[in-house]
């Protein structure tokens, strides 16, 4: 795209096309000709997988609960949750054509749970309202006079845009576009970056070649995790290299922490959590008459399969011979995690832009008309429709930002 010195309305430049970019393209269109620039080949790639088993859009907790999930990026993001709230996002939602439901966890889906007719429906949207999109364009940082530059198949170009927003993403899904290549560009100009880290993650476990081979790909359903003083109830997978699922996402942060303080993390299970401590003991001392251990555990304490081979994974073997110990070892079955997997294999990532770094219309204060929103902020929260709803809060709040900008610069 060539410079262009004569308009009519100012130029605003999205550089990224997930929900992020798409929402602060759209809060900007009434204001300026907006321009959609992505490296991919087409928009809203991560945002298609992560809806590929079903959109979770947002969650219809407590709203205060809702808040907390953000941990310590709460006090920046809260104005703009509150200004977007998941209530907010559902008629957004339906206003595309797209009815929501929230389901018995209290997570909202769209009633046909993929992603695709949502983002057609989006897409169509904001090309009726203006906005021109620009694929395989991949951006490069500024040149010496200040214009943007991306680098395309058939060459590089340049644009010169009234104002920017930036809507990168993380590092994680690198193959889907967010290859976190950005941080570079930015430290260039003094923005502080901090570095990126895995954030709802699985994370490894030296299993025995027996449990690799046996058990990798096998969920452990219904049980308790518990880290530093947190608990949650659910389930996760085993692995080849560990564990990943729902509930250990839950934990990552300070499992995480745990193991960039410590070196390892202690994860401790209940393989029984409906079951307290002295019936589980009470059953499992009944006479065992010809029943092996293993139909002894399966019939007095529901411990097979996955369950009954983490047991023997991790116990002494002295405690199968003791009620109390078999007992205690099924309500308190400790691992130790040694990692956490690769930033690539990670649903999200944490670090990113010091949302110091930002005004409270989301731009960078060292650099005069470039706002940031997404994934590319240094924020994270668990999964369950609390990582969409903060990039299209943040995303909303960026084009906001830069919408006004314009009209008083």
């Amino acid at each position: 795209m060539n410079d262009t010195s004569e308009k009519s309305r100012p130029l605003a430049a999205v550089i990224g096309g997930g929900p992020a970019g798409l929402m602060a393209a759209e809060r900007l269109a009434s204001t300026a000709e907006v321009h959609v620039f992505d490296a991919m080949p087409s928009f809203g790639r991560k945002f298609l997988l992560a809806g590929k088993s079903g959109l979770n859009i947002t969650h219809g907790e407590d709203f205060e609960t809702f808040l907390a999930r953000f941990g310590a990026a709460r006090e920046m993001l809260e104005p703009v949750l509150r200004s977007f709230t998941p209530s907010d996002i559902r008629e957004w939602a339906a206003a595309l054509g797209i009815e929501t439901f929230e389901g018995s966890s209290g997570r909202i889906f769209p009633v046909m749970m993929k992603t695709s007719p949502l983002l057609r429906a989006w897409l169509r949207r904001l090309g009726e309202r203006g906005v021109t999109f620009h694929t395989r364009h991949k951006w490069q940082g500024w040149t010496d006079e200040g214009a943007l530059s991306f680098m395309r198949p058939e060459g590089d170009t340049t644009i010169v845009a009234d104002v920017t927003i930036l809507a990168l993403g993380g590092a994680s899904w690198p193959r889907l576009g967010a290859d976190g290549s950005w941080p570079a560009l930015l430290t260039a100009v003094g923005v502080t970056v901090t570095p990126f880290r895995p954030a709802n993650c699985g994370f490894d476990v030296s299993w025995s070649s027996h449990l690799k081979e046996r058990f990798a790909g096998a969920p452990v359903k219904s049980v308790t995790l518990s880290c530093a003083g947190e608990r949650v109830k659910g389930d996760f997978v085993v692995t080849r290299t560990g564990i990943e699922g729902s509930a250990v996402y839950a934990l990552s942060v300070p499992l995480r922490d745990a193991i960039e303080r410590d070196g390892t993390a202690p994860l401790m299970l209940d393989l029984k959590p409906d079951i307290d401590m002295e019936r589980l003991t009470t059953a499992l001392s009944a006479p065992r008459g010809k029943n092996s251990l293993a139909n002894h555990l399966r019939k007095k304490a529901g411990i097979d399969g996955v369950k009954a081979a983490l047991l023997h994974e991790v116990s002494d073997k002295a405690a199968f011979n003791d009620p109390a110990q078999l007992a205690r070892a099924i309500k308190y079955l400790p691992l130790t995690l040694e990692r956490a997997r690769p930033l690539a294999e990670a649903i999200s990532t944490a670090g990113g832009i010091s949302l110091d770094e930002l005004d409270a219309n989301f731009m960078l204060r060292k650099c005069e008309g470039i706002f940031a929103a997404g994934e590319m902020l240094d924020w994270e929260a668990p999964t369950g429709g609390y990582l969409l709803s903060a990039c299209l809060a943040t995303g909303r709040a960026a084009g906001d930002g830069a919408a006004c900008w314009l009209t008083h610069s």
